[in-house]
């Protein structure tokens, strides 16, 4: 195997992992490669951190240096110093914890959270992977992917995280019509139960997603009765500011 087909085949490895996860066999199916290329392929890149095993199940996963590389771009990190003062507005006026994300794949990237003063708080997610049909900030990333992919991406199977996660392609496709017109979108114990959380995409100045914010909370509390339309208004008129500054940065 010459070095340039090598590095070719670890590409096409690496973007059937970013979908999902997947053991050898599968993997091997999905790039139409010999079960033991891929296995050479899979044990060279998790020698450089490129890919992992998923638990004890075999399946394989994305690494932690490749969201570690795209995280440290400078877009990266000029997304999260501008972001981060509207995560901390939001994070005051709602009494709840504030995130952002970015698209990583067919996956969302938590890269960074402020957390609200209240005594009870949820967990701080940045660093995980998540599906984009699982949580709200994926869906409203998703929500503005060019129709095709978001097709090719709704034929895959939709993996369910809680009873609540919604996983019919149908229903997925009215959700994003829906973020389309509103421009935000809630998600209820979808990703975990007992949390609720309400994200706005972040788009450039030709409508395509380059980030998006939350705020998640647990349920008993979040949202307040009432208040889901005016929490929603907030976080929207946040991932705009953010989307203008990050257009006068790059205008």
């Amino acid at each position: 195997m010459t070095t340039v087909q090598s590095i070719h085949r670890a590409f096409v490895v690496m973007q059937q992992l970013a979908s999902a996860s997947m053991g050898v066999t599968e993997l091997a199916l999905a790039c139409d490669l010999p079960k033991s290329t891929v296995s050479r392929l899979l044990r060279t890149l998790e020698a450089e951190g490129a890919v992992e095993q998923a638990g004890d199940g075999g399946r394989w996963r994305i690494g932690p240096v490749i969201p570690s590389l795209a995280g440290s771009t400078a877009f990266g990190v000029d997304l999260v110093a501008r972001a981060r003062p509207h995560l901390a507005l939001l994070a005051h006026e709602t009494g709840e914890d504030a995130g952002l994300s970015v698209p990583d794949g067919y996956r969302v990237h938590y890269v960074a959270q402020v957390d609200s003063d209240n005594a009870v708080q949820v967990r701080d997610w940045t660093g995980e992977l998540v599906p984009m049909h699982v949580v709200p900030s994926g869906l409203a990333m998703l929500a503005y992917w060019p129709s095709e992919r978001i097709e090719r991406y709704l034929r895959r199977s939709l993996e369910r995280f809680t009873d609540a996660t919604v996983v019919d392609p149908d229903r997925v496709r009215t959700r994003l019509e829906a973020i389309r017109a509103e421009g935000y979108v809630w998600v209820f114990e979808e990703f975990v139960e007992g949390i609720n959380s309400v994200a706005a995409p972040i788009l450039d100045r030709r409508g395509r997603p380059r980030a998006a914010i939350h705020i998640h909370g647990p349920a008993y509390r979040f949202p307040g009765e009432g208040e889901e339309t005016a929490i929603a208004h907030l976080v929207v008129e946040k991932a705009s500011a953010i989307s203008e500054r990050l257009e006068s940065r790059e205008g």
